[in-house]
């Protein structure tokens, strides 16, 4: 939506006389019927580089979407106004300009001496247009068509631009559009009661873990900057003996043992990435730093401490005498050629997860790309007729901004993998088979939420079955919060296809992503896929459900010799997703029985572990 914009005359003759000005009111007449809801601001400015950059930057700060500057882009000497609009914008959209220098060549020649410039300030469209009226009535006629979504885009609104899209494709030339089979027109016919068994939890993963053994293992190499948190491929074995030298380990001198102690002349000085061209004889030392290479004929360094000065040059520039206060041993303070990393040895195991570590490691015995496994490329999408775009500053009456995207994008990149956003799809069947069809194309693994409860818009099921041909392989787990988390797979375009389709409530996405779509991720690229466990104690009471519950908490460390104590993030309703701001585990809770209905403070519970511990909460 386009709430403000300037249009900028750049005249000096217009300046002094602003009944000269035909120009600008030609903007203005175009702009106040393009965007009647505008807030349009008209200016009039003289020739100047400094004050036309200064009134650009102006209205940029004032968060205008649009700028029109008419005049100034020919060539005489006074014609700056291209120069002051590259001197503000920090992107060029060059295209615009083309455009109408393309249209205008129809009408004359002299089009091309034009240089006007189009482009981007922070988030506001500047275009430079001719000075004549003529001139900037054609050029509208060029740009006007594009100039809602061209801000559409600077402003990240991703609904308007979807529509956009979609609507210039076109059914005929969309390959994913389909209508559904799933009939909603007799609402009270549809199910009472779920036809998905009830499966617990252990069943559930057990069905994950078989049907993910389908994902084909893929290899590839990427840079060893982006391999933290990767899985190795193959092992890595190193090629060159590291240090590739005897290297000094401390500051001193290097010497021949044999010699014992007694006074040395000093025959060179040899600093960390110098090579020592002259060997050493009985007698002799050099002086070395940590790091360098010793001298052929050297087999130990003295450090600096156990020397003293004898003889030195007149400036006291160079140490002509040194004496050995110690006699020193064979390969004292020396790291020989391949202490540290023999050639041949195995850098990195198949099947490890690289770190910092060893991307050092891998770095310094001179790896530049490492062979990895291939993530599945997974997909969200959010199901709502009530969804908007959080980026939207207005919420719209009997909706709400959808977090689930956005916040699932984050926690799968917190466990080191990415996903592209599929946007939202509406209720309704053939908007939700279009939907799916699109995601499926640009993924392996489909995570969906929204639409799996038993509304008579929660149509994700029958969708999926009946036009997906999708084997649901359960529909249904005793767990809270998630119950109606499903797991289905597909063949779409000759390729399996994972979906998981999750509770629209914020906590119980957040919660089933983890313990399903993330754990599966896990799973399949040999990452292992179970959380790690520990014992945890009840900070307080706590009521039980009768279902087995995945509860929020936070860990504290009171004692080295006491267990960690888990204090819940508040109200654990689905719908309160603060319950899991700062959680870094989630505590396995037992159902209620007639005969525990809580558990007291300081019961011993089992943790999944699946954030960042906080060390400091003491």
């Amino acid at each position: 939506m386009v709430k403000a914009i300037a249009i900028i005359t750049v005249s000096d003759s217009c300046f002094k006389d602003n009944s000269k000005d035909t120009s600008g009111p030609t903007l203005l007449e175009f702009v106040t019927e393009k965007f009647p809801e505008a807030n349009v601001h008209t200016i009039i400015l003289p020739d100047e580089k400094e004050i036309i950059e200064r009134e650009l930057k102006y209205f940029c700060n004032s968060n205008v979407d649009l700028i029109l500057t008419t005049g100034g882009t020919g060539l005489s000497p006074r014609d700056v106004t291209p120069e002051a609009t590259k001197a503000v914008i920090q992107k060029e959209v060059p295209a615009l300009t083309i455009a109408m220098t393309i249209e205008s060549l129809k009408k004359t020649p002299m089009a091309m001496l034009s240089r006007a410039v189009a482009g981007i300030r922070d988030r506001t469209l500047i275009i430079n247009f001719p000075g004549s009226q003529k001139a900037v009535t054609e050029c509208i006629e060029v740009v006007k068509t594009v100039l809602t979504h061209a801000i559409s885009l600077i402003n990240n609104e991703l609904a308007e631009v979807r529509t956009v899209h979609e609507k210039m494709q076109g059914d005929h030339v969309c390959p994913h559009k389909m209508n559904s089979k799933v009939d909603i027109s007799k609402v009270a016919l549809r199910p009472r009661e779920s036809p998905y068994p009830m499966l617990e939890m252990t069943e559930a993963f057990n069905i994950i873990d078989a049907v993910m053994m389908q994902w084909v293992e893929q290899v590839e190499s990427i840079p060893i900057k982006d391999t933290v948190c990767r899985v190795v491929a193959q092992d890595i074995i190193a090629k060159e003996p590291m240090p590739p030298f005897p290297a000094s380990v401390k500051d001193g001198y290097a010497c021949l043992s044999m010699d014992g102690a007694g006074v040395r002349k000093v025959r060179a000085a040899v600093t960390a990435g110098e090579t020592p061209l002259t060997p050493l004889g009985p007698g002799e030392c050099a002086r070395v730093n940590t790091g360098a290479p010793l001298p052929l004929g050297t087999d130990c360094v003295v450090q600096v401490e156990d020397t003293k000065l004898i003889k030195a040059s007149d400036d006291h520039v160079t140490e002509l005498e040194i004496e050995v206060l110690v006699a020193p041993q064979p390969h004292q303070d020396v790291r020989a050629i391949g202490s540290d990393i023999p050639v041949g040895s195995l850098l990195v195991e198949k099947g490890d997860v690289i770190d910092s570590a060893q991307i050092g490691v891998l770095a310094g015995a001179g790896f530049q790309s490492i062979p990895v496994m291939a993530y599945p490329k997974v997909a969200i999408l959010s199901t709502g007729n009530e969804l908007q775009e959080p980026s939207e500053e207005t919420l719209r009456p009997s909706h709400i901004r959808d977090s689930n995207r956005i916040m699932l994008k984050a926690l799968f990149k917190e466990h080191g993998y990415d996903s592209v956003d599929c946007g939202i799809a509406r209720d309704e069947p053939t908007a939700l088979a279009h939907a799916i069809a699109r995601a499926l194309a640009r993924c392996d693994v489909l995570v969906c939420t929204g639409g799996v409860s038993m509304g008579d818009r929660d149509l994700l099921k029958p969708v999926l079955a009946n036009d997906f041909g999708a084997e649901i392989h359960f529909g249904r787990v005793r767990m809270k919060p998630g119950k109606p988390s499903t797991f289905a797979t597909c063949k779409f375009e000759g390729k399996m296809k994972f979906i998981f389709a999750l509770p629209g409530n914020p906590v119980s996405a957040y919660v089933c992503c983890l313990l399903f779509p993330v754990r599966a991720l896990r799973q399949c690229t040999r990452r292992g896929g179970e959380f790690a466990r520990c014992g945890v104690r009840l900070a307080h009471h706590v009521a039980l459900d009768p279902r087995p519950e995945y509860a929020r908490a936070v860990l504290r460390f009171p004692r080295v010799d006491d267990l960690p104590h888990a204090t819940l993030l508040g109200n654990q309703c689905s719908s309160r997703l603060m319950s899991a701001c700062g959680a870094s585990v989630l505590l396995e809770l037992p159902g209620a029985t007639d005969g525990v209905t809580g558990l007291a403070a300081g019961t011993v519970v089992s943790a999944l572990i699946t954030g960042r511990i906080d060390l400091t909460r003491l």
